[in-house]
């Protein structure tokens, strides 16, 4: 198991900087439960729901197969990736589903958003984009598909691109740990999903396409390694889930490091309250998140 010692830039406040990911995290996430983002990408020629949600985040890297949809996306059923993908690109162009996605994400931040000043989203956005800049490509598939996109210039998709190259470099990175801890995709989110944050299990058998079968399958098998028992997680279930998670923060901590503390700490306060009128306008529906919305 890696230890937090070993990852650790000396010097760098991990903490923080995994606070400053979680709460930009809703700045990208409510976007695949808006209207607008159906619309939008529907518009192109995709169907709503599934197909467009698997070709709008793998657009980026161009018309993939499903294998690499299932291997990027790690934790959906590679037989659900197989309905959308690559069907979705005999409908729609990568380039113009980027398009449409840009397009989505900007009118779902701005109907949310509201009342919120204009001077504090071009502010966090001048921010992380700078953290952006301390990002590298090796070994990251689905963050450098999207780094290649040319950056928008309107200051909330702009915004919204700089929350995406992070988020999904964080999520790169947390792949790395998966494996290393020996979590499958259906692994993962079972026992996240037992962690009581995040989705519940319907939720998570629902939209990432696991059957009830399959869930109790790999329920069986972490149970056997020790890590879930019929309470949740056991104390080792526990320690691995928090190995994994230590793992990811020092594997995404470079942004918030090149930004140093005190710009970090403006970032979590910003995100925050853009993150709470999100919440507080209907952004995530009910039923979704267990114990509600980050």
């Amino acid at each position: 198991m890696v230890t937090v010692d070993q990852l650790t830039p000396a010097g760098v406040d991990a903490r923080l900087a995994a606070r400053a990911h979680r709460s930009i995290e809703p700045l990208h996430s409510h976007h695949y439960f808006s209207p607008e983002h159906d619309e939008q990408l529907a518009a192109t020629g995709l169907r709503p729901g599934r197909m467009a949600y698997f070709a709008g985040r793998a657009a980026p890297m161009g018309a993939v197969s499903p294998g690499v949809v299932t291997a990027t996306f790690y934790n959906f059923a590679p037989s659900l990736v197989a309905r959308h993908v690559p069907r979705c690109w005999t409908l729609a162009r990568p380039e113009d589903v980027v398009a449409a996605r840009f397009a989505s994400a900007g009118a779902s931040l701005t109907r949310l958003l509201g009342a919120t000043p204009t001077s504090d989203v071009v502010e966090l956005g001048d921010l992380l984009a700078e953290a952006c800049t301390a990002l590298s490509p090796q070994a990251r598939p689905l963050y450098a598909g999207h780094a290649d996109l040319e950056w928008p210039t309107e200051p909330v998709t702009r915004l919204w691109h700089a929350v995406t190259l992070l988020r999904e470099h964080r999520g790169d990175g947390h792949l790395m740990a998966l494996q290393l801890h020996g979590l499958s995709g259906l692994d993962a989110l079972v026992t996240h999903t037992a962690t009581g944050r995040g989705f519940t299990v319907e939720a998570a058998q629902r939209t990432r396409g696991w059957s009830p079968e399959e869930w109790d399958a790999a329920t069986a098998r972490l149970t056997e390694r020790g890590l879930l028992d019929g309470h949740g997680l056991t104390e080792d279930g526990v320690a691995l889930r928090g190995a994994v998670e230590e793992a990811t923060d020092m594997l995404s901590v470079q942004p918030f490091e090149h930004l140093g503390p005190e710009r970090t700490a403006r970032v979590v306060e910003l995100a925050k309250g853009m993150a709470r009128t999100l919440v507080a306008g209907g952004a995530y529906p009910a039923g979704v998140l267990a114990g509600g919305s980050r």
